[in-house]
């Protein structure tokens, strides 16, 4: 069942140690927990949402670093809050409006999450949506941002002795710059958490 909403947040998400920056600009419903928004953020993006993934925020209650993903058991000591059970709307304030966001602990892609408004929801809009961004989204699996240099350098210099199995890795082409928010599609959060879970 849907939740009613009347209002959307507006973020943006950078992603970090990249230049030039990759970048997205999305709106979501103001009733969204972080599992709802981490799997629009994997949307825009344009990841596939197989890795682990935690937010790092503020609580404004307590002024202490939170973080909320998916609680891994076995650290027992190193608390993480199950995201389906936190909403975005008791962390992100005008006065709070930051937080990390990280994809896949090996690769360790960090975003920069950024609360832009707050706005009263449109009509004739289906929620969420992508505003606005740039350029490609690295490829899953590639190394992390350090070694995504690498891989472009050898994929665009057909004299690179990694060229042709780069190439040939990523499917024939890779264009980095190319980004249009039309081309974003958003899959159903809780159709994605009975995958990940095996259960509704």
């Amino acid at each position: 069942m849907k939740k009613k909403f009347d209002q959307v947040y507006q973020f943006k998400i950078t992603l970090k140690d990249i230049k030039p920056l990759i970048w997205r600009r999305i709106q979501v419903p103001k009733t969204y927990t972080f599992w709802d928004f981490h799997v629009s953020i994997q949307d825009s993006m344009g990841w596939f949402d197989g890795h682990l993934h935690e937010f790092e925020i503020n609580n404004p209650l307590t002024g202490l670093k939170t973080l909320i993903g998916i609680p891994e058991e076995e650290f027992a000591d190193y608390k993480v809050l199950p995201g389906w059970k936190q909403k975005i709307a008791d962390y992100f304030l005008r006065e709070n409006k930051s937080a990390n966001y990280i994809y896949d602990f090996g690769d360790n892609w960090e975003h920069k999450i950024t609360l832009e408004k707050i706005l009263p929801k449109e009509k004739n809009i289906i929620y969420p949506i992508c505003i606005k961004g740039k350029r490609a989204c690295p490829p899953e699996d590639c190394g992390g941002p350090l070694v995504y240099d690498d891989f472009l350098e050898s994929i665009r210099n057909p004299n690179d002795e990694q060229h042709e199995e780069m190439l040939e890795w990523i499917g024939g082409e890779f264009d980095s710059e190319h980004f249009d928010p039309k081309e974003v599609t958003f899959d159903d959060p809780a159709e994605r958490f009975k995958i990940a879970f095996g259960k509704g």
